[in-house]
């Protein structure tokens, strides 16, 4: 898990967003960045007239949600973790939802260019709950401008949300159903919630890597070679999932012989280039150049077997439960003279 993290809590109108975000604002010792909707004139009339109003009513909220968001995440995760009760992505999810063709059109151009220049949450939370619940909760907090909301858009609104989050890649998510939570009232709901979320980021008692909450084996690996989630977990992740969906799943110890033919495939080559590299130093009159001359001949091959090992030892790891990330970082801790964080083995 990064020191510092970017959590996000999205689901629809009255399934309990903020609420949420407060709580873990608080439990996990992070910043709080609350949507301003407040702010937006033409929100009680879209409710009122939906067609009429939507173009304006949405403009302003994409240019609000870019504003605050782009001026306060990178700042705050500079020195600590943020919780936030909305992501951009969600902006152009009521902008489908509302738009009509040539406005949807405007919409999604200046959307896109805005976009991407805002950080991606670390993980995504996504609160649902069946209409009726959202109807109650939204009647009992009693928004004035909420009071003209038909049930049939909160329906749609619901229903685009499951869609959006159904296909949603950005970024690992963990979705919640709350239809029979209260998290208010009832401290056991908030507790398996909390501990949800902390696991889901690696600091629970049951710890996954990121990538692995809800997300496809494929949409890892697309993730990890366009850049945007490259840690020794992910990979460790993508290759438990790569070889579940493979049906490549075996004991630890048909894992560690696996390793060890690899280690051994490598041990091979190495012999080579080193019989290579003695030849070069009749030439040359210098080890140093002689040995990184035969080595980035043998490059290529080099880096099959390195990368053949590392997948064996990422194998054998998920085969006994263990996260060499995490291992890694408990060695260098130790090199340092560093303690080991709180709860970590």
């Amino acid at each position: 898990m990064p020191e510092r993290y970017y959590v996000a809590v999205e689901g629809p109108i009255g399934v309990g967003k903020t609420t949420l975000a407060r709580i873990l604002h608080k439990e996990l010792g992070a910043e709080l960045l609350l949507e301003v909707f407040e702010e937006n004139p033409f929100l009680s009339d879209f409710y009122a007239d939906r067609a009429k109003y939507a173009f304006q009513t949405q403009i302003f909220f994409l240019l609000s949600r870019y504003r605050q968001q782009h001026e306060v995440i990178a700042r705050v995760l500079q020195h600590c973790s943020l919780v936030s009760d909305y992501t951009f992505a969600k902006d152009e999810l009521f902008a489908r939802l509302n738009l009509a063709k040539d406005e949807l059109a405007v919409y999604t151009t200046l959307h896109s260019v805005l976009a991407e220049k805002i950080p991606l949450p670390d993980l995504v939370v996504y609160l649902r709950a069946n209409l009726d619940v959202l109807l109650e909760r939204i009647a009992i907090r009693d928004r004035t401008y909420e009071r003209a909301m038909s049930r049939g858009y909160l329906a749609d609104l619901a229903a685009a949300y499951d869609k959006f989050f159904s296909t949603y890649t950005q970024t690992p998510i963990l979705t919640i159903d709350t239809s029979e939570l209260n998290i208010v009232r009832n401290a056991a709901d908030l507790a398996s919630v909390i501990e949800r979320i902390r696991s889901a980021l690696g600091t629970g008692t049951y710890q996954r890597p990121l990538l692995e909450v809800e997300t496809p084996a494929k949409e890892r690996g697309r993730a990890i070679l366009e850049g945007r989630r490259r840690r020794l977990s992910d990979l460790q992740s993508w290759r438990r999932a790569a070889d579940k969906d493979e049906g490549e799943e075996r004991d630890v110890y048909h894992q560690f012989l696996s390793l060890q033919a690899q280690l051994g495939a490598l041990a091979t080559e190495l012999g080579k280039a080193w019989e290579v590299e003695d030849r070069l130093v009749q030439q040359v009159g210098n080890r140093n150049e002689a040995q990184t001359r035969a080595l980035q001949d043998r490059a290529t091959v080099l880096k099959g077997h390195l990368a053949g090992s590392l997948a064996g030892l990422l194998r054998l790891a998920n085969g006994m439960g263990i996260s060499l990330e995490d291992a890694y970082l408990a060695r260098i801790r130790e090199d340092c003279g560093v303690e080991s964080e709180k709860g970590e083995a």
